[in-house]
């Protein structure tokens, strides 16, 4: 992140240069409330980040709850979500019948006559189907929850994006599917740090406090 290793200094560099954004681009970064604005408060907090990095949340982050009752969205959108989640359970159905399948052959291959010095419950549940379960796992996440609105905090993003007529800043590809769906403006995580630098970098000199052509 921004060539950072360190989570918290990662996240004190971006909500920086969103300060700057703000002060001298009017830009403004709003975050939905409660939802996503309660995850980034945990999430700084679970990784240990300093009371700076939380202040910094709070001021430069404008906190809005978007209006879930008054924002539209087209008919055709919820058609067209309904035939892509019943496409995504399908998938995962079949990685589920994959998964007990593989799991039959392999309990089958276990012979408790021959097999006496081992455990046969312990190898069963341990060896094979544990590493089988994990398989199923990575398969059935990739098959549902790809490309899908898959939590509230999802749904706000783009409602709040919606209503404000707004970009939507995220890494998540159901975001990025439905933001284009809705006719939302789409900003990649990755990138935005380094879009909010240029702009900065051609702000007309001394608007930021800073030597001409410093970076």
């Amino acid at each position: 992140m921004m060539g950072i290793d360190e989570l918290c200094e990662g996240m004190r560099a971006i909500l920086e240069l969103i300060a700057e954004a703000r002060l001298h681009l009017q830009i403004s970064c709003y975050v939905p409330f409660p939802s996503v604005y309660k995850e980034l408060h945990e999430f700084a907090k679970n990784n240990d980040c300093d009371a700076e990095v939380i202040a910094k949340i709070d001021t430069w982050l404008v906190k809005k709850a978007p209006d879930r009752h008054e924002v539209k969205i087209p008919s055709h959108i919820f058609h067209e979500y309904v035939a892509y989640m019943r496409e995504r359970i399908n998938k995962g159905m079949n990685v589920a019948e994959e998964a007990i399948r593989e799991a039959s052959v392999q309990c089958l291959s276990v012979n408790p006559e021959t097999d006496a010095g081992y455990d046969v419950d312990n190898v069963i549940d341990r060896e094979l189907v544990g590493g089988i379960v994990g398989k199923f796992r990575n398969k059935y996440r990739s098959a549902l929850r790809y490309g899908i609105l898959d939590s509230a905090p999802d749904i706000d993003v783009l409602l709040l994006a919606k209503e404000l007529d707004a970009a939507v800043v995220a890494s998540d590809y159901g975001i990025q599917k439905w933001a284009e769906q809705l006719g939302v403006r789409y900003v990649p995580a990755t990138t935005f740090p380094m879009m909010l630098q240029e702009y900065l970098k051609h702000t007309p000199s001394g608007s930021n406090g800073n030597d001409k052509g410093k970076k």
